[in-house]
């Protein structure tokens, strides 16, 4: 650890200290200490670093924080651990532990322990790697399940026996997904079979804790990686069963149709290598979740999934109420993108009207780039000549977008004539009338027969309006 952050290693010294006035041994341990040996730490990052100590890991953190002159200490009474925040760190603290678990129950029997007791309870070898940070052997590496090796040899393996693992915590399924995908590490033979057979367990963990490991994974350089493992594996199965049903291919009269599970798959790296948005690789995700419920044989036509998209988006709401992801503002984008990604490139022609462009605009919005990305990166074809021709069309489309954007200002369209001035002008009171009119008025700028602006519209308005009024 010579060659850590000064930052880090002045706390580390603190931290040292802190323990030796208390008579508390400490360590450094988890994902800082792996971290370090895969070479992934950045100087000066804000990050999390976890500390045990064997003792009070409150009473240790009330040192540290008097030492450093912190003024960030929050107490966990009820779990047995701080948090002291320090120029950007997140330091965590807790006493060493072992757990014992009851079948039915993700919440473990707590007892005070020694670091061996706290190390054979990490999920994995590469976090069970900890740091002396005690005077007399400052910096030296505690490795008891070879962790050092699995490193080298990129290898997710649980330090103990994996039923064993899994069975006390479930989650730990989903973690070892995710570490392989994080990584580019490979699940270890008889941990990868463990998980196979103790898929049913994931059934006691909460879908917030499930959650909070899938959106680690989607966020991952390359999703594809996990979404396969947990595929394979019969992870998915339990938590997302409309995304599995995509896998599969049908033939009729030697026609076949893609596998729309790997098609989602490769969708969804398309967009991680150029956003790093969660929500929009949510869309990637969800975009044909519909197809296997539209799917048709249609003789002389071949495979089709007509409404695919209007179904698909009527679910988002369903599906992430029950996977626990949020249900606002996020929810709603995903569903828009979901309910729009056939238009772009349903506008190809030479003769795009200027009005169905304008009618995307304000359909999509603000995010009609984002859209454009999905689209994008819905190109999944092995053939370089389709795959050239689909991104002239969208190239095409986003200059048509740019051209009427600029002369039509209606990505964040508003009426240009609001219904007070709507009663105002034309005597009347609240009611639907008012709705009518604004349709109308905004109808007749999506069809370009006015232009977006306030004169105009209220132009237009005088023109109908006895067809409203009597």
């Amino acid at each position: 650890m010579h060659d850590i952050d000064t930052k880090h290693k002045k706390v580390f010294k603190v931290i040292s200290e802190a323990g030796d006035q208390i008579d508390q041994q400490v360590y450094v341990v988890g994902g800082y200490v792996r971290d370090y040996y895969l070479d992934r730490l950045k100087d000066g990052d804000e990050m999390d670093i976890d500390f045990v100590t064997i003792g009070e890991g409150i009473k240790l953190a009330k040192k540290v924080t008097a030492l450093l002159n912190a003024d960030n200490l929050s107490v966990f009474k009820q779990f047995g651990t701080a948090q002291v925040i320090y120029k950007g760190l997140d330091l965590e603290f807790v006493g060493a532990r072992k757990e014992s678990y009851q079948r039915d129950s993700r919440k473990p029997i707590v007892e005070d322990g020694t670091m061996k007791d706290d190390q054979l309870r990490r999920d994995f070898t590469i976090n069970a790697l900890s740091w002396s940070l005690n005077k007399d052997n400052f910096g030296e590496l505690f490795d008891p399940f070879r962790g050092i090796q699995d490193l080298k040899k990129k290898l997710i393996r649980t330090p103990v026996d994996p039923f064993t693992t899994f069975d006390d915590d479930p989650l730990r399924m989903m973690r070892a997904v995710r570490f392989a995908t994080q990584l580019g590490f490979t699940i270890e033979e008889k941990t990868y079979k463990a998980i196979e057979e103790m898929v049913p367990r994931l059934e006691i963990i909460s879908k917030e804790r499930i959650i909070d490991e899938l959106n680690k994974i989607v966020l991952a350089d390359k999703p594809s990686i996990g979404f396969s493992l947990l595929f394979k594996t019969g992870l998915l199965e339990q938590f997302f069963p409309e995304m599995v049903k995509l896998h599969g291919v049908e033939e009729v009269k030697g026609i076949r149709h893609k596998d729309n599970f790997w098609h989602t798959l490769k969708v969804l790296d398309n967009v991680a290598e150029v956003s790093d948005n969660l929500w929009l690789r949510w869309a990637a995700i969800m975009h044909d979740i519909a197809k296997p419920a539209t799917q048709k044989f249609v003789p002389g036509t071949g495979w089709t999934f007509h409404g695919h998209d209007a179904v698909g988006a009527n679910w988002v709401e369903g599906i992430f109420r029950r996977l626990g992801l949020p249900l606002d503002e996020r929810m709603r984008y995903v569903r828009k993108l979901v309910r729009l990604h056939l238009r772009p490139i349903a506008l190809v022609s030479d003769e795009v009207t200027d009005s169905a462009i304008r009618r995307l605009i304000y359909d999509a919005g603000d995010d009609i780039d984002d859209l454009m990305t999905l689209c994008r990166a819905d190109i999944t074809s092995k053939n370089d000549r389709r795959v050239k021709k689909y991104n002239k069309n969208f190239d095409y489309v986003e200059k048509k977008i740019v051209e009427v954007e600029e002369k039509d200002k209606l990505r964040k369209w508003t009426n240009p004539v609001d219904g007070n001035e709507i009663m105002e002008a034309l005597g009347i009171k609240p009611g639907p009338v008012i709705g009518e009119i604004k349709d109308e008025i905004k109808e007749a700028i999506l069809e370009g027969d006015i232009p977006n602006e306030h004169d105009a519209a209220y132009e237009y308005m005088m023109k109908i309006k006895d067809k409203y009024i009597s």
